[in-house]
Formats: structure tokens, C-alpha cells, sequence
């Protein structure tokens, strides 16, 4: 049985009457088949699992998409009752920030300066600020993110060990359709025509891992990547195609690597990277 909580005081009696380790999943609803694979992954490591949807407006910019994004409240908790959920907290935005928009947040560092950091100004304190809120209202041992939101990932994990928070944070790998699309509650904004060509990101990933497979180093990696994009994207608006090291360090890349892209498809922006494994540099 699902229960339903929407206040933090609802919250505080159901989460204390959970025994055992908790995994939480945060998410902003309209969840597919990416979130189910999150409440797959707790349920198999938590012997409770715990949701949060919540449509945080701190992470939206002044152009983004905080109106239109989809809240399908009926709908989601249906997919938490089948995967098993034992506890979803949904509050609404007052609830959350009682006294207006946080005059503190969490300032995510230099980590958060490129890629989604140089698109999106002040997304990730958005995004660090309600998690590690989060965080402290529903105390979980385990919270799953998933890697398709890498550099997300990345520096969640990064506040908490900076911030001692004591919860392990675990990735879980991208969900795909079978034509290699990643799976996004953003999805539904395309056309038929449009998701056709945001193939043209899951084609740059492919021909950047099949490069590394061929032993080439990262500038021929990227290039290989930047050469598919290009083909099959004539009407797609490349954002950023960069390769870093696992924590997203600039500077030369050998080793255990990780190739991402974002991009405009009509009015929609996408995101998606992939783990490779690079040649040592010789």
C-alpha cells in the first residue's frame, strides 16, 4: 500500500514509523519508465522506499518551462503503487518554501560553472538547494539518481560528502527507447519529426564509444562524436558535446571517461551522455 503524505508534518509521522533502511527518489512527476527503473533499483537495496515529486521552481530559468511542465499527480502514484513505493510526499510549493524562494542556497562551486551550469545560470543551486532539503525532511539512508542527469549526479554527490550528509548516493543507468533516445518526461513535447531528429544525440554517443572501442584518443573521440551529430541533426542546435574525466574535470582525458551532449530539438532541450573508457595517453 502506497500512502500519500503532503505535509512535512504528514511526512515526519510516516517516515518515523519506517523501520529499516530507506531509499529515496526524488523526482518532479511525470514519471516513465526511467523513474520506475529508480524505484526498481531502491526497491532491491531498501526495505522502504520513499518518493518525493515536487516541480521545483527554483531550477526553472525566467525562459524554461516551469508552466507547461507536466504534473500528472494520479498517474504517478500509480506507477509508485506498482513498483512498490511504500511512501510518496508530494507538496506544493508553499510547502516547501513556507517563507517565499530560500534567500540561502547551496552554492554548487566551480563543478557547476560548464556545460548545464553555462546554459542554465543558477540551475544547480536550484537543484542543490531542494535536494539537500530533501534530504533532511525525509532522512534516507540510500537516494537514487539517475545518470542520465550526469553532471546532477555528480554534484549531489559531491554536496554530500562536502556537506557530510549521511546518505550514499547511487546512480542508475539511463533508460532507453529501443532506437537508443534516452528517456525524458521532456520526450512528450516532441513532435514526430522533431524525435526523430533528437536521435541525432544517442548517434553522436554511439560513434564516440565506437571510436574508443577503436583505441583512439579523446580528440578523435570527440571528433568522431561531433562528425555524427552533424550528419543526422540538420535541424537540431547543438548546445555543448564535451568529453571529461568520471567527475567532470576538464584537462586531458585517459581512462575511465564520460562523453556528453545537449541540445535544442524545436523548443525542446535534451541532454544525454555515456560512460567510455579511453586509451592511456602514451
Amino acid at each position: 500500500m502506497t500512502e500519500l503524505v503532503r505535509t512535512r508534518e504528514e511526512l515526519a509521522k510516516a517516515r518515523g514509523a519506517l523501520t529499516g533502511t530507506v531509499g529515496v527518489v526524488m523526482t518532479m512527476g511525470a514519471l516513465h519508465a526511467g523513474h520506475e527503473t529508480l524505484l526498481r533499483a531502491a526497491r532491491e537495496r531498501a526495505d522502504h522506499v520513499l518518493v518525493t515529486i515536487f516541480v521545483n521552481p527554483l531550477q526553472f530559468g525566467p525562459n524554461e518551462d516551469f508552466d507547461r511542465y507536466p504534473r500528472t499527480l494520479a498517474d504517478d502514484l500509480e506507477v509508485c503503487r506498482q513498483a512498490g513505493a511504500d511512501l510518496v510526499f508530494a507538496p506544493d510549493r508553499d510547502e516547501m518554501y513556507p517563507d517565499g524562494e530560500p534567500r540561502v542556497r547551496v552554492d554548487p562551486g566551480v563543478l557547476a560553472g560548464d556545460l548545464e551550469g553555462l546554459s542554465r545560470p543558477g540551475f544547480f543551486h536550484g537543484v542543490l538547494t531542494v535536494v539537500l532539503k530533501l534530504f533532511q525532511l525525509t532522512r534516507p539512508d540510500l537516494a537514487f539518481f539517475g545518470e542520465k542527469d550526469y553532471q546532477q549526479l555528480t554534484l549531489v554527490r559531491r554536496m554530500a560528502r562536502d556537506f557530510d550528509v549521511p546518505v550514499e548516493v547511487v546512480g542508475v543507468p539511463t533508460v532507453r527507447e529501443p532506437d537508443g533516445l534516452a528517456l525524458s518526461s521532456r520526450n512528450r513535447y516532441l513532435s514526430a519529426r522533431e524525435r526523430q531528429s533528437a536521435l541525432a544525440l544517442s548517434a553522436a554517443l554511439r560513434a564516440g564509444e565506437e571510436a574508443a572501442d577503436r583505441g583512439l584518443d579523446a580528440g578523435a573521440v570527440l571528433a568522431a562524436a561531433h562528425r555524427a551529430f552533424a550528419a543526422d541533426a540538420p535541424e537540431v542546435e547543438l548546445d555543448y558535446l564535451a568529453l571529461t574525466d568520471e567527475e567532470l574535470e576538464p584537462g586531458p582525458v585517459a581512462g575511465p571517461a564520460r562523453l556528453l551532449v545537449a541540445a535544442r530539438v524545436g523548443a525542446t532541450r535534451l541532454i544525454d551522455n555515456t560512460a567510455i573508457q579511453l586509451a592511456p595517453r602514451s
